[in-house]
Formats: structure tokens, sequence, C-alpha cells
């Protein structure tokens, strides 16, 4: 037997082979070694075939190409007799990862990131791709501020040729900032300039927001509102020279510099406008333009400009409008002409809407919301109005709309709308402390999209001995295609307000209504309807005097046809985080007159949102509510206004304000006026968390009404309170929980400081 054998090692694999070989022809190939490798796999990477001659070169090429695969860590070329032996020694594959020490990042990010780079389960073992990984954990925990981090590594051999791998990491204390000092700064102090980063010396709040540990992405994000704030300023030549980020040697102390030249202040001379006047005219185009001649340099204002003519030009369906604001400096004067260059390129339309992330819900309840059609002309106020509508179904948790160009044409683009659905089937819980009542709960199943149709059901339980309610509503919002709504309510309620801050009075109410909702624009609708109601009333000896008139007048039971009409005005962003837009509500229930009672209830509510900053949001709300008998008829008691607790006045017990009985407890009132005023924030630290808001508020309310002539006028007048309040999306739904220390409380009046609700957002 003729045997020669070829032991090649790495760094010879472009040389010549160890031992010289005799040519021969290859008759046939065997591959011996392997363990999980297919023989194809060797075959399909292997340059040399069966009937092809082996000499020195081609063989140096074999193994070359062998080795390349990184599957083996030996390769020997034998011949035997006219056939090709090829020898392997596989490396061996990972069996497992575990990584242990890890309190800063979750894992499953760790494992992504390690994968990212080599480094998973399954995959072939190779000790630099081990040290990448090593090198990739310290890197996580630099970009944190974490320099004294360690990662040791571990590798245990396994049967069947595999290893398992373990990472001990020693997170060590995240570096602090010890300094930041600012160089080149005249115009603003350097403590106004620190007061808009978000990188921080450490403070008492430093424990939470976490603003002390230095991180290159926030250094970078600061260094970015500074830019911003000083070319917003006028200060158009404004640069950021350099930055220096130190660390002592103990690798615990952080010292950041930051170099910048402000540069002179510059005005605006000019505002001219460049570009074909047949489809926007140039005075058209200065309306637009907020920033004029005269004022102080503003990239903001240039840039909102620059929007709002691409905004119009889109409107007319102008999608890939290119605007430029091209200046012109007088650096001695410091002043800055601009031409606005406008390119409106070709009107395109829309070839085709595609929606995609919608598992459970139709298209059809989504394309139903869109006003940008398919081959009609694009309009970037259509799409936006579209995205807006589909926001507020409150299905999704993300919506987001791409506008791509379709590849060869220059005039269409398809609009692709994707949205990430949420849990529209919501378990809710309210939950409450009340003198004698102790922790008072309620539930509610409800579920926003029925089967992904779009349609609307709530049961509602309720079983504490205050309030018993059983309730069903069902509402189809596209009862027609016109999107006119239908919906229909059961209920049952049952009070028993013995342990309240409520007079004390029993009820027992069945209810059925029909409504209808009708459109007058996107953001306009009318409502109008039609119930019957059958109450019992049950009195107590310690029930107030009117309470005992009116069942004497008119018996304990009473039955009302009900009439309503309402109209709504919903202009907001977004039902998932509102940064602006107004909400209003007038409601109108008339008992009309075919039965005894004869009585009317008229509330109207407007609330406000705008932006005071990119990430904090003024909310404004007012109420007012009015309400009496007519045709010579009282209001029936059971059917007063009440204020005071969540959703009105927070820091007063629930229902608790306005005119008191004997027993100093709520008789209600006929007329009702509440105002709050809060100021929305994102909890420190979780700024691009949409379902967490901090707040801080005030609020203030009134009942006014007749008082029971053994009683008092009780609250009377305004109360007001202030204080903050946090709102969670959670998955169970709404969380809201609030403290608030009342301002001007008085005698009698009952306090509740601490509130929570989930499952209703005030």
């Amino acid at each position: 037997m003729k045997l020669i054998k070829l032991a090649v090692l790495l760094p010879l694999l472009h040389a010549a082979s160890a031992a010289a070989i005799e040519p021969f022809t290859v008759k046939d190939i065997r591959v011996e070694g392997i363990q999980r490798t297919e023989a194809g796999t060797v075959f399909s990477y292997l340059p040399v075939k069966v009937g092809d001659t082996l000499d020195d070169e081609h063989a140096a090429a074999a193994i070359h190409a062998l080795f390349a695969t990184g599957f083996f860590k030996d390769v020997q070329l034998e011949a035997d007799r006219g056939v090709l032996v090829v020898l392997v020694h596989e490396r061996p594959s990972i069996a497992s990862i575990e990584i242990d020490g890890v309190k800063e990042f979750p894992k499953d990010q760790l494992n992504e990131n390690l994968k990212a780079v080599g480094l998973a389960e399954g995959r072939i073992f190779d000790h630099s791709i081990l040290d990448k990984a090593e090198q990739e954990l310290k890197r996580q925990y630099v970009a944190r501020g974490n320099y004294g981090v360690t990662v040791n590594a571990t590798v245990t051999e396994m049967e069947r040729n595999r290893v398992g791998i373990s990472l001990k990491v020693e997170e060590g204390e995240a570096s602090r900032i010890k300094q930041i000092n600012i160089i080149g700064n005249h115009a603003y102090s350097e403590a106004e300039l620190r007061d808009m980063m978000k990188l921080e010396t450490p403070n008492s709040f430093s424990w939470f927001s976490k603003n002390d540990q230095y991180s290159k992405v926030k250094l970078s994000a600061d260094l970015e509102t500074l830019r911003s704030f000083y070319l917003d300023s006028g200060y158009l030549e404004f640069t950021l020279d350099s930055t220096q980020v130190s660390i002592t040697p103990d690798k615990k102390d952080i010292y950041i510099t930051i170099n910048l030249t402000e540069g002179p202040k510059y005005s605006v001379s000019e505002v001219k406008f460049a570009g074909p006047e047949n489809i926007l005219p140039h005075e058209e185009m200065r309306k637009l333009v907020s920033i004029k001649p005269g004022d102080s340099f503003s990239r903001k204002e240039l840039t909102a400009s620059t929007t709002k003519i691409g905004d119009r030009l889109g409107d007319d369906g102008y999608a890939f409008a290119n605007i430029n604001a091209v200046p012109e400096l007088d650096k001695d004067k410091h002043l800055a002409s601009f031409t606005f260059m406008v390119d409106p390129g070709h009107r395109v339309y829309v070839r085709r809407v595609n929606l995609s992330g919608n598992i459970k819900t139709g298209d059809a309840v989504i394309r139903r919301e869109l006003r940008q059609m398919e081959d009609a002309w694009f309009s970037a106020s259509k799409i936006k109005k579209s995205k807006q509508r589909v926001d507020r179904l409150d299905f999704f948790s993300e919506v987001n709309i791409e506008t791509p160009p379709v590849p060869g044409s220059n005039d269409q683009l398809d609009v692709n709308l994707a949205v990430k659905e949420k849990s529209t089937g919501d378990f809710s819980i309210g939950a409450g402390i009340a003198s004698g009542e102790g922790l008072v709960l309620n539930a509610s199943v409800t579920e926003r999209n029925l089967f992904g149709s779009g349609n609307f059901l709530s049961t509602q339980i309720n079983t504490s001995k205050v309030n018993q309610v059983y309730s069903v509503s069902y509402t189809n919002p596209y009862y027609t295609d016109d999107g006119v709504s239908r919906g229909f309510d059961a209920y049952k309620r049952d009070t028993n307000s013995s342990s309240t801050a409520v007079s004390q009075y029993t009820s027992s109410t069945l209810g059925l209504g029909l409504r209808y909702g009708v459109p007058i624009s996107d953001d306009e609708a009318i409502h109008y309807g039609l119930a019957v109601e059958q109450t019992k009333l049950g009195l107590t000896a310690s029930s107030p005097l009117r309470y005992q008139t009116y069942v004497d007048t008119f018996g304990s039971t009473t039955t009302s046809l009900l009439g309503t009409v309402g109209w709504s005005h919903d202009s907001r962003d977004s039902a998932i985080y509102t940064r602006e837009g107004m909400v209003q509500n007038a409601y109108a229930e008339v008992s009309l007159p075919v039965t005894k009672m004869r009585y009317y209830k008229l509330t109207y509510q407007r609330q406000w949102f705008h932006p005071v900053s990119h990430d904090v949001t003024l909310m404004l709300n007012g109420e007012a509510g009015l309400a009496n008998g007519y045709g010579g008829k009282p209001l029936p008691f059971f059917k007063n206004f009440y204020a005071g607790g969540p959703g009105s006045v927070r820091g007063f017990e629930p229902m608790s304000l306005g005119p008191r009985d004997a027993s100093n407890n709520a008789l209600g009132g006929t007329k009702r006026a509440i105002g709050n005023a809060e100021l929305l924030v994102p909890m420190p630290g979780m700024s691009k968390e949409q379902s967490v808001r901090l707040s801080a508020f005030v609020d203030a309310g009134a009942v006014y009404g007749p008082a029971d002539p053994t009683g008092t006028a009780g609250t009377a007048g305004l109360r007001y309170s202030s204080g903050v309040a946090l709102t969670w999306i959670s998955p169970i739904g709404p969380l809201k929980i609030s403290f608030a220390k009342p301002l001007n409380a008085k005698t009698g009046d009952k306090l509740q400081k601490f509130q929570f609700t989930l499952g209703n957002i005030f």
C-alpha cells in the first residue's frame, strides 16, 4: 500500500505541503472523523473531485478550503491506492451558555448581543469568537458607565465533542460623574447650560434617574441639545470644538469637559422664495413661513417653515417635494438672508395601501378609518388623519405609516401601515378606602375589539355592599357603511348608601336602552338614544326629610322613558399617549312626559392638551352640569350631581362635596362645576415608555343645590386640592394613583388624601 500523509498547520496553508506528494489520479474520496458534519458538506467545500489529479498545489488548496469553513480544527489528507482519504477533527459545538452575575441587563438581551457576534448554542465553538463575546459584554457595561466590570469565561468539555461555556460577570459599581465643565460659553451661564443636559452630577434623585452614570449615548444627546439650543437662539456659527471624558484610576469618578465656540448672534435680514408659482404661489408660501425679517435666527423655526411648505405641497400630491433654505451670510453685520428653494417634483398618487401586523383585527376595521384612498392623489394631511384615526381605535400599541415610492415609477407610491396589536380585553378593577366601607372593589370585563370586528362589548359586575351593578353594553361602530354606530345597554343597579358619604337610601334600577351615533366630520359626532328605566326606592329612619317627601308624593317605584342627545368632538393626536388636541362632550338627558317623572340633566366637558415641550404636556379639564325638574315636578334625588374623589376633586372622599343632611352626609345637588389643571411628564428614566406618566395637578370643584330643611349647607362653595399622580397603562387596565392635599378644607369635610383606581383613567 502506498501511503502519503500531509499534516498542515494554519500558518503554512499557503505554503507547500509538509511532505512532497507524488501526484495521482483520484479514483474515490472517503471522509473519516466526522460526527456532526455531513459527508456531503465536506464534498461541497473540497475543491478536488473524482478523476482529478492531486498534487502538492491541489492538496494545499483542499486543506485551506476545509479549514476556511471553520468546522474543523485539524485536517489531514491521505492517499490509499488511488483513494483520497480526508481525515478531519471537528471543532466542538456549543451545548450551553450560562451568564452569571448580571443584574444591569436582561439576560435575553445579552444572549441576543452574543448571538450577533457568533456565540450561541448549537454553533461551532471558536476561541476567537469567545474573546469577541467577552469584549461585547464589557462594551455593553461600559456604555452604561460600568467601567469596573470584569468578565471571566470558562469552557468545559462535554461528551459528544461539545462544550459548555460559562461567563461570570462582576459588574462592580457604576462610575459616577464627578464634574461637568463647559468652556467657551459667554451668552449663557454654565448652570443654565447644564440644566438642559440629562447627565448630571449626583443629587438626591440620582438613585432613581441614574443620570449621574456616564453614557456615551446620553452625552451625545446632551451635546445635540446644546447645539439645538444655540442654533435656535440665533448663534448660527455655533460649534462644539471638543469633548473630553476622563476617568480616575480607580474607575469610580468621571470628569466631562465640553469645549464650545458660541460665535456671534445672527438676525434674519430677508426671506425669499424660488420655485414654480403655478403650483404654490410665493405669497402663499410666505404665509407658511414663521421666521420673519428682523427675527433672531432659529433653526427650529426654519425647519418648521420648511416642513409646512412640504406638507402644503404634500396635500396637493407632491409627496417628494424638496425644500431647502439656502442662507446668505453677512458676517460683518451678523445678518442672514434665506432663499427657500422649492422643487415640488412629480405629483404622485397612491398605488396600494398595505396593512401589516393586524393578526386579530380584520383589514376592514382598519381600512374604514383611512382617509387616504388607493388610486387617489397623495395627501399628507389625509395620511396624518388616517394614522390618527387608526391610533384612536385604541386597538394597537403602535401605529406607523411609511410611504415608499414604487420602484421604476416617479409618480406612484405605496402606503405601508404597520400596527402592533395590544390586548383589547380588559379586566378592570376600581378600589378606594372609604370610612365605614373599607376596601371597595368592582370589576368589569371589556372587549373593545370583539373577535377582531371592531365591535365593543362590556360586562360589569360590582358586588360591593354599596353598589351592586350588573350590566351589558354592546356597540357596533359601523352599523352602516357611513359610520353610523348602534348600541344596546341592559343594566341592573342596586345602591345602598348607608356606609358612604351620601345620604342614606336604597335603590334598585332596571334599564334597557338603544342608542345611535352619527358622524358629522372626522372629529365630530352626534349621539341620540332612548331608554326605559324602572327604579324602586327604599328609605331608612336616617333618610333626609326631602327623600321621604319625594317618596310620599311619587311613590317608591318610578318608571321613566329617557331621551338622550349628545355631541362629541375629539381632535387628540393619540389615544395612546396624548400630547395635543381637544376632547369636548355635551350631553342632555330628558325624562319624556309619558310618565310621572319630569326632569332634565345637561352636562358639558372640555379637555385640552397642549405640548409645553417635547416631553411635557399641559392638560386642562373643565366640566359643568345643570339639572332640574320641569312641569311642576322636582328633580328626583337619585339623579343628583355629586363631586369629590378621583375624576373630580382628589383629596376629598368620593361624592362628599355639596349640601349635607342632618347626619353630615352629602345630598348631591342640581349644579356641578369641576376644573382641573395637570402637567403630564414622562417617568424619569423612562422617557421612551408611553405607558407610564407622572403628573402634578390642581383640582377644583363644587356641587350646589338646596339643603335639607333639617341639614346644613355643608361644603358649600368651591373646594381646591393639589398633588401628584401616576398613570400606568398596565396589562390589566389603566392604573392611576394620586396623593392630594386639600387646600381649603372646612369643618365637616371628609378627606381622603391617597386614592387609586385601576381600570378607569381620569
